[in-house]
C-alpha cells in the first residue's frame, strides 16, 4: 500500500479538503463522528443519485438496484426516485422496500429458496417480476395462483457456467453453484419449456448472474456469448446480465465504469444478434465509494520487533468482508488527509476473535493517537447490509450528507434493542 495520502478516486465523489480536514457533502466528517458517535456510515447522497442515474442511463428503464448491497428505507426511495426499479431477495427486503413506497410493480423478487411465505408476499402486494431459480419454485407458485392468485411475470435464472477472476465465494455462474438452471445440463431448456406450458405465470425473459466484484468487462462478453444461442432459440424478449461489476478498493485498484460496462454488454449482444431488451442489477457499484466508515482510535498496542495493532470501536460486526473474503482496505486519518501515511499498523476490531482485522497492513500517520477519528473508505456495499451484534455490539447509525447537511437514516442501536426480542418466563 502507498505511503502517500489516500487517492482522491477511493472517495466519495464530493470530498474536499478544507484546513486539512475531510468534509464529504460539505460536512465535516470530525464534525458528524462527535454528532452521532461511531462506528459510523457516512453516505456521499449526490454520489448515490449519480450513480442511479447513470445506471438508468447506460441501460434504459428496468434497471434495478440491488438492494442487498445497501438497504434502508431512505436508500430504497433515492433509488426509486432516480428511476430504477429495485431487486429484492427476501421477504425482509420485499419488506422494507414496500415499507419505503416503492410500487410493487417496481421490484423484482430474487432468491434460490424462495419460502411459500415469501413467494405469497410477492405474489399479494403484485411485485413486477419474480426471477425462477429451482423446479421447486415453479410449483410453488402454481399452487398459490390455483388458490385465485394473479398470475407473475417471471424471468428464468440461467447459470451460464462462466468461471471469472474473483473470490470462489462470489462465483456464481460456475457449473457448481446453488443458483439458477444450467444452460449445459439442460435443466434451462427444461425449466423455460415447464414455464410455457405453464397457465401460472408468463414468461418475459431470463436472467444470468456470473459472480461479484468483477473487474474485466470482458467476462460479461463471455457470459453474453454463453447465452446468446439460448436467448435466440427461445425467441425471448428480455435478458437481464445481473450485477457484480467490481470496485476499487485499494491504492493501484481500477474498475470499469457502469456506462463501460454497459457498453461491453450491449457490444457483445449486437455481434450475438441477441435482440432482446438487456437490463442489469448493480449493487456495489451504485454505492460501495459513496460512503466511509468512522471509527474512533481505542487502543495502540506496540509489539516490539512484530507489530502495532490500532484497535477501533468497531470491526467484524459493522465490516465482515475482511474476515469472509480477505477484502483489502485502505485507512487514513480524516483531521490530516492529505498527511503522509509512514506508519505500518494492523487494525482490529474489538471482538473477542483474533480473525477480527479489518486492514492486516494499513499506511497510517505516524502521529496516530488513542481517541483519533480513523476512516476507512469504499464501506457503501456490504458492510451495513451484513452486519451483526456479535459480542452483542450495538450496530452503527447511517447519515446521508449533501449540500452541507447531514441527515440520520439509520439510527444507532440502544443496549434496549438487544433484548426487544427476548422472551422472558
Amino acid at each position: 500500500m502507498s505511503t502517500g495520502p489516500i487517492p482522491a478516486y477511493l472517495l466519495p465523489e464530493n470530498a474536499t479538503t478544507v484546513a486539512g480536514r475531510l468534509l464529504i457533502g460539505g460536512v465535516d466528517l470530525l464534525d458528524l463522528a462527535a454528532e452521532y458517535g461511531t462506528p459510523l456510515f457516512v453516505y456521499d447522497e449526490d454520489h448515490l443519485r449519480a450513480r442511479c442515474r447513470e445506471a438508468v442511463t447506460s441501460f434504459g428503464d428496468g434497471v434495478a438496484y440491488a438492494t442487498k448491497a445497501f438497504l434502508s428505507q431512505a436508500m430504497a426511495r433515492l433509488a426509486w426516485e432516480e428511476g430504477m426499479h429495485l431487486d429484492v431477495a427476501t421477504g425482509g427486503e420485499l419488506h422494507v422496500a414496500l415499507a419505503a413506497g416503492v410500487p410493487a410493480e417496481r421490484l423484482v423478487m430474487h432468491g434460490n429458496n424462495k419460502s411459500e411465505r415469501e413467494l405469497e408476499m410477492a405474489l399479494d402486494s403484485g411485485v413486477g417480476r419474480i426471477v425462477l431459480d429451482s423446479f421447486e419454485e415453479i410449483e410453488r407458485i402454481e399452487a398459490l395462483v390455483a388458490t385465485g392468485r394473479k398470475p407473475p411475470r417471471v424471468l428464468v435464472r440461467l447459470n451460464p457456467g462462466i468461471d471469472v477472476h474473483t473470490h470462489e465465494y462470489l462465483q456464481t455462474g460456475v457449473p457448481d453453484s446453488k443458483f439458477g438452471f444450467g444452460v449445459s445440463t439442460g435443466d434451462a431448456h427444461r425449466a423455460v419449456e415447464m414455464v410455457e406450458r405453464s397457465s401460472a405465470m408468463r414468461l418475459v425473459g431470463v436472467h444470468a448472474h456470473i459472480g461479484s466484484q468483477v473487474f474485466v468487462a470482458d467476462s460479461y462478453r463471455k457470459a453474453v456469448g454463453a447465452l446468446a444461442p439460448f436467448v435466440d432459440s427461445h425467441r425471448l424478449a428480455e435478458m437481464s446480465i445481473g450485477g457484480g461489476l467490481g470496485v476499487a478498493y485499494v491504492t493501484g485498484e481500477s474498475a470499469p465504469t457502469i456506462t463501460a460496462w454497459a457498453d461491453a454488454v450491449k457490444q457483445a449482444c449486437a455481434e450475438h444478434g441477441i435482440t432482446a431488451r438487456v437490463t442489469a442489477e448493480p449493487g456495489r457499484s451504485i454505492v460501495a465509494r459513496a460512503a466511509v466508515t468512522l471509527y474512533r482510535v481505542g487502543t495502540i498496542k506496540d509489539i516490539d520487533s512484530i507489530r502495532t495493532y490500532v484497535a477501533v470501536d468497531g470491526g467484524m460486526s459493522d465490516n465482515p468482508r475482511p474476515v469472509l473474503y480477505g477484502s483489502g482496505y485502505e485507512a487514513f486519518l480524516p483531521r490530516a488527509v492529505d498527511a503522509i501515511r509512514d506508519k505500518t499498523v494492523r487494525v482490529v476490531g474489538k471482538h473477542c476473535e483474533s480473525g477480527d482485522v479489518i486492514i492486516n497492513d494499513a499506511r497510517v500517520p505516524s502521529d496516530i493517537a488513542p481517541g483519533d477519528i480513523l476512516c476507512t473508505p469504499v464501506t457503501g456495499a456490504y458492510g451495513h447490509s451484513m452486519g451483526s451484534n456479535y459480542n452483542m455490539v450495538l450496530r452503527p447509525a447511517v447519515v446521508f450528507v449533501g449540500n452541507g447537511r447531514a441527515r440520520l437514516v439509520v439510527r444507532r442501536e440502544q443496549y434496549s434493542d438487544l433484548i426487544r426480542r427476548d422472551v422472558v418466563d
